[in-house]
C-alpha cells in the first residue's frame, strides 16, 4: 500500500488530529459514548462523532453525554446525506455486520470527503475484502481492519471500543500524547500493549489495531512507514502474530531505510511449534502453514534486519523500557509531561449501582414483575397461568384485585365480558368505531372513537349504580325514598331505564346474570335491592327496567360483600375507583374491534349522514 496511507496528508503521515470528527455507521450507544468521553478526557472543544448514518433511518436525532452536558447528534438515512451535512468529517466508523459491511464500506471510500475507514466487523469474506483494499490503494484511502477494534491518536482522537474503559483510558495515559508509535494486529493485545508502554514510556502517541483477517487493510508495514514521518513518535512497538506474511514487508522497509526509527517488535504465537499438527488461533489469520509463517521465524527475519526482538514475549517490556531510556539519555526525546485529567461524571446507572447515589423510581408497580426468567402477574407465573388452566377472569382478578378469587367470583366477570362485548351497529360507541373505519383509519383510532363515547349516557353508569346502590342499602333507604331522592336532585336512577327493553321485552342479558348469581353467589342483597327499586319505577314508565349496567353494578356490590375476599375499605376503593367501568370498557372493545374491523373486510366507502335525516332550522 505505500504511500497510498500518507501521500495526500504531507510528510507527516497523521490520520487524526483534535480537530478530526467521524461518521459513525449504524448507531451503537456505547462505542459513541466511549469516543465522547475520550473527547473530553482530552480536552477537545467538539465531539469528535459529527453524526450517525443509520440506513432506513428518516432522520432525527440520538441523546448523549459530552462531559456533563447532553448533546444530540443528528442521524442520517444514507452516508451520501451525512457527508453532504458534514464535509469536514473525514473518518468512516463503521459498525455494519459483516453481511452489509462490504456495501457500506465501499459507499464510504467513494465519498469524496472520507479518507479514512475502519471496518469493525469480523468474518466480511476475504474476496470482498480485497476489491475494498484495491479501490482504496487506486484512490489513496485509508482501510484499518475488517475485525478491528480501530485506533486512537492520544490526547485527539479514538475509534470506538479502542483502548476499553475510561478507567483503562486513564491508567494508559491515552489523554496525552507520549512518543511512542504502535501497531497490532490484535484489538485486546493493543489495550494489554498501551498499560505497558504507559508504564516503560511516557506513553502512546498513536496506536492501530490491523485487525486480525487474513487480508488486512492496512497493513504493520504501512503504519510503521507512516510513523516514521510523524516528528512526535520518536520510536516504534509492534506485536505481530504466527500466519501470513505481513511481518516481512516490515523487514523490507527496515532493510530498505523506510523505517530507520527504533523499532522493538514480538511476533506471538511462539507456542505452536509445539503442537504436532497445524493450529488456528484466535484470528482467521493466525495459522502457521509454513516455517516462513512460524513466530519463530519472523522474529528472527525481523532481528536480522535490526528491530529489537526480545527473546519471549515477557521480555517485550523490558526492551521498550531500555530502547526509550536510551533515547532520552541521547536527548532524542524528551519525556511528555503529565497534565490533570477532568473527572467525567458518573453515568446515573453506574453511580445507583455502585451505591454511590440513591436515585427514587418514577414508577410503582405492585400488580406484575418483568424482571425475572418469566413475567409474573401479582405473583403467578406465566407457566402457572398456562398449566394450571387459569381463565381471563383469574387474570382480571390478579391484575385488577391483585388476589386470587373464587371461580364463581372470575366466572362472572368472565360472563360480564361475554354478555357487553357488542350491542349492535346503532349504539353510539360502535356507530363511532363504524364511521371511523369507514374513514380509512387505524385499528387503534376506530377503537379509541368508539371508547370515548362511554360515559354516563353509554356504558359509564355501572360505576353510579353500585355507589347509588351501596348507599341506599348502608342507609337502609326503601326503594321509594331513593328514586324520590334522586327525582328532588334533578337526577336520573342510574342502571334504570332502556331505549328498547321494557317490562315485557326484559333484557335478556340482565336475566342471565341474575340467574347465575343466585345459584352461585353466597349473598345478593344488593341484587334485591336493585329489584325492589326497578318494581318501583316500572309503577312511573314500561321502560324504567333494570339494565345491565345496573344490573352488574349491583351484583358486583354482592360479590364484594359476600365473598369474604375484601375488607371494608377495599369495597370503598373499588368503588370509588372505578373498576367496574373498566369491565364494560374491557367487554366493549372487542365489539368496537370487530365492527372496525367488519368495515374494512367489507371495503365500505367514507360514511356521510344523509341530509334527510337531519332537521336544518335556525
Amino acid at each position: 500500500m505505500g504511500s497510498a496511507i500518507y501521500g495526500q496528508q504531507g510528510e507527516l503521515g497523521q490520520l487524526f488530529s483534535k480537530e478530526t470528527q467521524a461518521i459513525f455507521f449504524n448507531w451503537k450507544e456505547k462505542p459513541v459514548q466511549r469516543m465522547l468521553d475520550f473527547d473530553f478526557l482530552c480536552g477537545r472543544p467538539t465531539p469528535s462523532v459529527a453524526c450517525i448514518v443509520q440506513p432506513g433511518s428518516n432522520g432525527g436525532f440520538q441523546k448523549v453525554f459530552f462531559g456533563d452536558e447532553e448533546i444530540a447528534i443528528p442521524v442520517y438515512g444514507s452516508t451520501t446525506e451525512a457527508a453532504k451535512k458534514h464535509p469536514k468529517a473525514d473518518v468512516f466508523v463503521n459498525y455494519a455486520s459483516f453481511r452489509s459491511a462490504y456495501e457500506s464500506t465501499m459507499e464510504a471510500l467513494q465519498t469524496a470527503t472520507v479518507r479514512v475507514v475502519a471496518v469493525i466487523a469480523e468474518g466480511v469474506p476475504e474476496k470482498d475484502t480485497k476489491r475494498l483494499i484495491a479501490y482504496a490503494r487506486s484512490n489513496n484511502k485509508v482501510i484499518i481492519g475488517p475485525a478491528t477494534v480501530g485506533g486512537v491518536q492520544a490526547g485527539a482522537f479514538k475509534i470506538g471500543d479502542t483502548a476499553g474503559t475510561l478507567d483503562n483510558i486513564i491508567a494508559c495515559k491515552l489523554y496525552r500524547p507520549g512518543s511512542v508509535g504502535f501497531v497490532s494486529k490484535s484489538g485486546g493485545m493493543s489495550n494489554e500493549m498501551y498499560n505497558v508502554l504507559s508504564r516503560a514510556t511516557d506513553g502512546l502517541y498513536e496506536g492501530i489495531a490491523i485487525g486480525g483477517d487474513t487480508f488486512p487493510g492496512s497493513t504493520l508495514s504501512d503504519h510503521c512507514i507512516r510513523y516514521q514521518h510523524i516528528p512526535q513518535i520518536k520510536m516504534i512497538v509492534v506485536l505481530g502474530e504466527l500466519g501470513g506474511q505481513d511481518e516481512y514487508s516490515l523487514v523490507n522497509a527496515l532493510k530498505e531505510g523506510k523505517v530507520t526509527k527504533p523499532v522493538v517488535a514480538w511476533v506471538s504465537g511462539t507456542c505452536a511449534k509445539l503442537f504436532k499438527s497445524e493450529v488456528q488461533f484466535g484470528h482467521a489469520g493466525a495459522r502457521s502453514t509454513g516455517e516462513s509463517d512460524s513466530a519463530q521465524a519472523k522474529n528472527a527475519a525481523l532481528a536480522a534486519a535490526g528491530a529489537i526482538v526480545p527473546d519471549s514475549f515477557e521480555g517485550l517490556e523490558g526492551a521498550v523500557r531500555a530502547t526509550y531510556q536510551k533515547l532520552v539519555d541521547e536527548g532524542v526525546l524528551s519525556p511528555q509531561a503529565d497534565i490533570e485529567v477532568p473527572e467525567i461524571p458518573m453515568d446515573l446507572a453506574t453511580a445507583v449501582k455502585l451505591k454511590k447515589v440513591r436515585k427514587p423510581t418514577n414508577v410503582v408497580s405492585t400488580i406484575c414483575d418483568d424482571r425475572g426468567e418469566e413475567p409474573t402477574y401479582f405473583g403467578v407465573t406465566m407457566s402457572e397461568l398456562i398449566e394450571e388452566d387459569y381463565g381471563i377472569g383469574d387474570v382480571l382478578a390478579l391484575l385488577w384485585f391483585k388476589r386470587k378469587l373464587p371461580k364463581y367470583f372470575t366466572k362472572f366477570m368472565e360472563m360480564c365480558i361475554m354478555l357487553c362485548a357488542d350491542h349492535g351497529p346503532c349504539v353510539s360507541g360502535a356507530h363511532n368505531s363504524i364511521v371511523t373505519s369507514r374513514a380509512g383509519k387505524d385499528l387503534v383510532s376506530c377503537l379509541v372513537s368508539g371508547l370515548l363515547t362511554i360515559g354516563p349516557r353509554f356504558g359509564g353508569a355501572i360505576d353510579d349504580a353500585a355507589r347509588c346502590f351501596k348507599k341506599a342499602v348502608e342507609d337502609n333507604l326503601g326503594a321509594a325514598a331513593f328514586v324520590e331522592g334522586l327525582k328532588k336532585q334533578g337526577k336520573r336512577v342510574p342502571g334504570i331505564g332502556h331505549r328498547i327493553k321494557s317490562k315485557d321485552n326484559r333484557d335478556k342479558r340482565v336475566e342471565l346474570l341474575s340467574k347465575y348469581a343466585r345459584r352461585f353467589f353466597p349473598g345478593t342483597k344488593h341484587l334485591d335491592y336493585a329489584i325492589s327499586v326497578e318494581e318501583y319505577t316500572l309503577q312511573k314508565a314500561a321502560n324504567l327496567v333494570l339494565n345491565v349496567d345496573g344490573c352488574i353494578g349491583a351484583l358486583f356490590l354482592d360479590l364484594l360483600h359476600s365473598s369474604g375476599c375484601f375488607s371494608q375499605r377495599e369495597m370503598d376503593d373499588i368503588i370509588s375507583v372505578g373498576y367496574l367501568n373498566g369491565l364494560f370498557v374491557l367487554a366493549r372493545s372487542i365489539g368496537l374491534i370487530g365492527h372496525a374491523l367488519d368495515q374494512k373486510r367489507l371495503q365500505q366507502p367514507l360514511y356521510r349522514h344523509p341530509w334527510e335525516d337531519v332537521l336544518y332550522t335556525r
